[in-house]
Order: C-alpha cells, then sequence, then structure tokens
C-alpha cells in the first residue's frame, strides 16, 4: 500500500465504537463498509451516518451491509460486536477473510484477541480504546468526549495500523504495555458499569452517593490484587490511589451517561458483564484471591439478565 492509498476497512458492529472510529476513517476518505444491522444499514444509506461530535456534526457517506460477507477483501477489519457476539462472528469472519488482513479488536475486556483466535483461528491485534459515545438513533453517532486509541507492542502491523488512525485525526499511539492498557480500561469499566446498570443511575449520580462511592473503591482494589497477581502492571496506576483517582475522573468527564451495561440491560438485552466483572471473578477463583464486590456485581447483572427474553 502506498503512502496516498488507503486500505480496504470493514467495520463489524456498528454501534457506537464502531460508528465512530469508523465515521472518523470514512469522513477522512477511507473506503469503509459497516456490517450492521437492518435499521442501521436502511438509515445509512437513506442519509448517510450522522456524526454529532464535540467538534463537529456532519453527515458522512458510507457504504453499509447486513452481510458479513462485505468483509471479504479487506485490509483491516474493526472488530466491534459485543463480546457475547465474539466468537459466531469471528468464525463467520474466517469464512471471508484474506490471511493478509488485519483484524483490531476493538472490544471491551482485556482477552478478547484470545477468545477470537480460540473460536476461529483467526490472530486478531488488540486496542485498548477510550471513547465516551453512544447511538441515540440507527446511523448516528453523539459523541461526548475523548476518542483515541492505543495499540501494541512496536512492529510493522501496529505502525501500519496507528498510521492509518493518525491519517484520519484519530489519535493512536503504540504501547509496550498493551496489556496494562486493557486492564486500565477494565479498571475504569469494572468500577462503573455495573454500578450504574443496577443502581438505573448515571455516573454523576455514583459519585454523589457516599456509599456508592465506597463499593467503587472496594470494587477497583479488588481488580488492582487480580491484575498484580496476574502479573500485570496497569498503565499509569503504579500508585493504586492513582487507579480510584482515575475511576472518578471518567465518572466526573462523563457525569450525565449511563454506561453501557446499563443501556443494555435497559432494552432487556444481554450484557458484556462476563467480560467485566465476570473476568475478574473467574480470574481471582484461578489465583484464589477473594473478590466479593466484583462476585456480587456480577452476580446480581447474571440474575438480573435471567428476565430478559
Amino acid at each position: 500500500m502506498s503512502a496516498g492509498e488507503w486500505p480496504k476497512i470493514t467495520v463489524v458492529g456498528a454501534g457506537a465504537v464502531g460508528g465512530y472510529f469508523g465515521g472518523m476513517l470514512a469522513r477522512a476518505g477511507a473506503p469503509v463498509i459497516f456490517v450492521g444491522r437492518p435499521a442501521f444499514v436502511d438509515a445509512v444509506k437513506q442519509n448517510g451516518l450522522f456524526l454529532d461530535t464535540v467538534q463537529f456534526q456532519e453527515h458522512v457517506k458510507v457504504e453499509a451491509s447486513t452481510d458479513l460477507a462485505a468483509a471479504r477483501g479487506a485490509g483491516i477489519v474493526l472488530f466491534c460486536v459485543k463480546t457475547t457476539d465474539t466468537a459466531e462472528t469471528a468464525r463467520a469472519l474466517a469464512k471471508v477473510l484474506s490471511k493478509d488482513a488485519v483484524i483490531v479488536s476493538m472490544q471491551n475486556g482485556a482477552d478478547n484477541a484470545e477468545q477470537i483466535e480460540a473460536a476461529s483461528g483467526l490472530k486478531a491485534l488488540p486496542a485498548a480504546v477510550y471513547v465516551a459515545a453512544s447511538v441515540p438513533a440507527p446511523g448516528t453517532v453523539k459523541h461526548v468526549g475523548r476518542g483515541d486509541l492505543v495499540l501494541g507492542p512496536q512492529n510493522e502491523i501496529t505502525k501500519r495500523v496507528a498510521a492509518v488512525f493518525v491519517r484520519a485525526k484519530v489519535p493512536c499511539c503504540i504501547s509496550e504495555n498493551l496489556a496494562g492498557e486493557l486492564w486500565t480500561k477494565l479498571v475504569w469499566n469494572c468500577a462503573l458499569n455495573a454500578l450504574s446498570a443496577l443502581g438505573k443511575v448515571t455516573y454523576g449520580e455514583i459519585l454523589a452517593s457516599a456509599d456508592a462511592r465506597q463499593l467503587l473503591e472496594t470494587t477497583v482494589y479488588e481488580v488492582l490484587a487480580v491484575a498484580k497477581a496476574s502479573g500485570i502492571q496497569p498503565a499509569g496506576l503504579e500508585d493504586p490511589k492513582a487507579a480510584l483517582t482515575g475511576a472518578y475522573k471518567v465518572a466526573e468527564s462523563m457525569a450525565a451517561t449511563r454506561s453501557s451495561t446499563s443501556q443494555d440491560m435497559m432494552r432487556s438485552k444481554k450484557t458484556e458483564i462476563d467480560s467485566l466483572n465476570g473476568f475478574i471473578v473467574r480470574r481471582a477463583r484461578e489465583l484464589g484471591i477473594p473478590v466479593p464486590a466484583n462476585h456480587a456485581l456480577f452476580t446480581l447483572v447474571k440474575l438480573a439478565e435471567l428476565s430478559f427474553k
């Protein structure tokens, strides 16, 4: 690929993350095709993808399909499906992708690349993604903060993928401690997602409750204990107090927001809790570490899901 050429990019999973990053790439001129649900496809075919961001509001013309076969010939695949759909989607992708395609997992959780490979044999590049966005209507992405990602470790593939994002004015850096980056985001997600969902509250309302802050603190320290026992140093959280401060900053910057877990539960959709607090519970069990707060949050979300149809 020469400096003037874009790779063909397929976004699999046209939610907030896929919509924002795929939309930014398309806006910059990259050939992007989205694979999403019929409502999304119909909306963008009629009006384009509407990016309502903190910097601009714009309709971006993109291609869209409900058929995963649209990924055939892709140079880069942004893998943005819910973690509950990882295995099924990966197996289907394996039937259409070339061996040279680069899959970038942009999902919540710390072990998605391993899950993709276990299900399909496909190698995936994990990414730590930081963006505050939602989908208020099919074909619309509401962006309220950040919009950057971290890849790693440094090699020819990560440098090539990072260059594509940077060209589209999406901040993308490369870290030699990507596992630590993924766990840093996991700390925030474990601290806030289930609390917002179970309490049916925004992040700001969590901060306003002394009892909620106490539970948040316990949850954070449990995740850090599991990380330490796993030989992982979450990036930028060398001081445990920094982890708590970081969680509060995330909540403050998105005070009016409800977590993705909360949004899923409000729609009676299965959540990603197995990849968040559930992941910590499983890892802690293997290591013989007690994590009662994470276990309680995980269990209560799973019980709530039993009523979903």
